[in-house]
Formats: structure tokens, C-alpha cells, sequence
């Protein structure tokens, strides 16, 4: 076998680093954030007023260096800022505005982590009014809001579902996966069950359209049969 020489080496350049985050753990984490994200996409289109970010930096520094205090929340939104493409969180950059919500995908690395350190971070650096963690596996689900500097848990209702106060959404699980609903306790649909949902309500309004013709036809050849011309009626 013939060696390289150090010039045949080949050497790749730096990559542009968008998050510090760790990838996500397993198919069901990442197929759990990517939910969450494209509903609450969908739901708001037309807002321009808050970010919703997945598995990406949140930096922090009271010295404004990306190189201390960081850190990686598997979802978060903020409100009322610029609806627009980052690449990380920025706290400085962005008129010191930390996230008003944030939910951590537990897994049996960083579960301990989530209830503990970070949960204490977001209340007491952070200042995020909710947070919530759940487990895709296990399917533990919890809820804490911020009540006079203190995490408070959130009391579910009868459908074990949990209110967010910031989004105005009930968050809860459905087929083993953590769903939005809206305040009428309607599911937030993904794309793809926009869509279907669109399919039916098209194909019921025909079905309706061509049962109201054939009964007015039905009609009209009975008043043909009576000896009644329908033109009469107008």
C-alpha cells in the first residue's frame, strides 16, 4: 500500500457551527420535535411576531461571548420579535429576550438534567415563564409556570391535557405523541392532516350538492307527474 504524502492529505475547512445542541437522541425525538415545530408553524402563518426554535443554541452571556454560558432547549418559542431565519438564539442580539416558553424531550441521558439543572436555569437565569418536559417513550408529561419567581406545576384538566398560558394552547398527548390543541379543544392539525381534513370537507360539500340536485329532481318529476309544470315556481 503506497502512503500519502502530508501535501496529498486532504484538508476539509471549517464548518459553519449553527447550534452547540447534541443531535438528538432517536428517531422518536427528532420525529417529536419536527411535530411540534410544523403545527405551530402552520397554525400561525400569518403571524410575524415570534420564533419557534428546535435543538438549536440559546447563548447568554452577561459578557456577550459565545464562548460561556450556552445553552440547547430541544423546543422553544418567543414572543413578540422578528419571525425570521437564525441560526442560534442570541440573547444580546435580541433586546435581552429570553424564551417564553420552553420543552425538553426527556431521554435516560439527559431526563436528570431536564428536571433538575436546567429546570432551575430557565426559572431562575432564564426567567421563562413555562416549561415542559416530555418523555416520547415513557410519556411522562409535565408543566411548570413561573408564579412570583417560583415554578409552579400546571394543574392538568380532565383530559390530562395542560395549558399554556403563552401560547394559548392546551398542550397533550395523543397516540403516544405530544399534540397542540386549540382553546375550543380542537387538534392542531400537521400539513398532511390539513390537507386530508381539506379532502373531506370538499368531498362531503360535493356529496351534500349532489343529494340536494337529486332531490330537486326528484321533485320536479314529481310535480311533472301531478300535472304541475315546476317552471311556475320559478
Amino acid at each position: 500500500m503506497v502512503e500519502s504524502t502530508p501535501s496529498e492529505i486532504p484538508v476539509f475547512p471549517a464548518g459553519d457551527l449553527l447550534s452547540e445542541e447534541p443531535q438528538l437522541e432517536t428517531y422518536r425525538h427528532l420525529k417529536q420535535l419536527i411535530l411540534l415545530l410544523t403545527c405551530l408553524e402552520r397554525l400561525w402563518g400569518s403571524r410575524q411576531d415570534f420564533f419557534a426554535g428546535g435543538n438549536m443554541s440559546i447563548y447568554y452571556s452577561t459578557r456577550q461571548r459565545k464562548s460561556e454560558d450556552v445553552r440547547g432547549p430541544d423546543f422553544f418559542v418567543v414572543l413578540n420579535t422578528e419571525r425570521k431565519e437564525r441560526k442560534s438564539w442570541v440573547v444580546w442580539e435580541e433586546d435581552g429576550k429570553y424564551p417564553n416558553l420552553i420543552l425538553e424531550i426527556l431521554s435516560d441521558s439527559t431526563a436528570q438534567t431536564d428536571r433538575g439543572l436546567k429546570k432551575q436555569l430557565y426559572q431562575d437565569i432564564f426567567r421563562t415563564p413555562e416549561y415542559f418536559w416530555f418523555d416520547p417513550y415513557k410519556l411522562e408529561f409535565k408543566g411548570f409556570k413561573l408564579i412570583y419567581r417560583r415554578y409552579e406545576e400546571i394543574e392538568p384538566n380532565e383530559r390530562e391535557w395542560l395549558w399554556s398560558e403563552e401560547l394559548q394552547l392546551y398542550l397533550g398527548i395523543l397516540e403516544e405523541q405530544l399534540r397542540f390543541f386549540t382553546p375550543e379543544r380542537e387538534l392542531v392539525p400537521t400539513p398532511e392532516e390539513a390537507e386530508v381534513q381539506e379532502r373531506q370537507r370538499a368531498e362531503a360539500e360535493r356529496q351534500r350538492a349532489e343529494n340536494a340536485e337529486a332531490k330537486a329532481e326528484r321533485l320536479r318529476q314529481k310535480l311533472l307527474e301531478m300535472g304541475v309544470n315546476p317552471e311556475e315556481f320559478g
